[in-house]
């Protein structure tokens, strides 16, 4: 996404923007780096999460520095996003009466820069008592790498699912594909992702999508069946303004996206789920559909926050 090279906006003195892409933070969609959810997100830019939410304008002023521009008339900026990702030229201008606030620094990496001026940089002290933002460490695998990984796996869904053959998830009621020590209590749903053989030490049943070794001891069956506890305990108690998302996906299905303490998880609601967690670097750990997850992915469904 990318503004028209000679746009600009004002921000709130004598100089301009010259904008080079923006982005919507809204309950709905917001930059999932920024936060798990919705509140999250905004108190990363030191905002208050307003209902209808912001549009974040990101760009640089005249000297090269980098400057988001928060405002408040969300349908323009949205308006201009799909414009862009259309190919298409769009001018995104806010009237001055709209801007919340003129933050120096980008909350986001952006790969390009307005023609014209110095390369981009923060700006002077001088001119703000703020911090510069500055996007979020990805360098190591955290919370914000997870939730990245997340967001690519929800964009290019058909390419992760290809690599998952169904065969390999135990089925429902085959008793000697689960372990003697299983709890009674996991549910089939967590079973057809999680539960190993007797004697595998080396592979979970379910395998990931990302790993080229096995999955090793229990650790991630085990955080993949606290996420899905967690998971349900949403429909009961409504966690944080989206932390549960639901999005368009092919034919009736949607795409849910979820966000936890250390956890993030991508679904269709008529196939498989993706669960990314903070303790297993880089892995992507496929849960089978099994009798369960059905069900709880309609019910999170019907609470998830959707795009207006």
């Amino acid at each position: 996404m990318a503004g028209t090279d000679d746009e600009a906006v004002a921000t709130g003195d004598d100089d301009a923007l010259y904008v080079l892409t923006a982005v919507l933070l809204t309950p709905a969609k917001f930059p999932s780096v920024l936060g798990d959810d919705y509140p999250e997100a905004c108190a990363a830019l030191d905002l208050a999460p307003l209902a209808d939410g912001y549009g974040l304008v990101l760009g640089q002023d005249s000297e090269g520095a980098r400057w988001t521009v928060v405002v408040d008339d969300v349908s323009l900026v949205a308006v201009a996003i799909a414009a862009w990702d259309c190919g298409m030229e769009q001018e995104l201008s806010p009237d001055e009466r709209t801007v919340v606030a003129a933050l120096p620094g980008w909350p986001l990496d952006v790969a390009v820069a307005a023609p014209g001026v110095p390369a981009p940089h923060d700006p002077s002290p001088e001119l703000t008592d703020l911090p510069p933002l500055a996007p979020p460490d990805t360098a190591t695998w955290g919370p914000a790498q997870r939730r990245l990984g997340a967001d690519e796996i929800a964009l290019q869904w058909a390419t992760w699912r290809e690599q998952i053959d169904d065969g390999d998830f135990v089925q429902p009621g085959d008793e000697e594909s689960k372990g003697e020590g299983a709890p009674s209590e996991t549910s089939d749903a967590e079973t057809s992702e999680s539960e190993p053989s007797d004697g595998a030490a080396s592979e979970s049943e379910a395998g990931t999508a990302s790993k080229e070794d096995g999955a090793g001891s229990g650790e991630p069956r085990s955080g993949v069946r606290r996420v899905l506890a967690e998971a349900r305990a949403y429909v009961d108690t409504p966690p944080p303004l989206g932390r549960v998302r639901s999005s368009f996906a092919t034919g009736d299905a949607r795409t849910l996206r979820a966000d936890g303490p250390g956890w993030s998880l991508v679904a269709r609601t008529d196939d498989i789920a993706f669960v990314l967690l903070d303790e297993e670097p880089g892995e992507v750990l496929p849960v089978g559909r099994g009798p369960e997850l059905p069900g709880l992915l309609e019910a999170l469904d019907k609470m998830a926050v959707r795009p207006s």
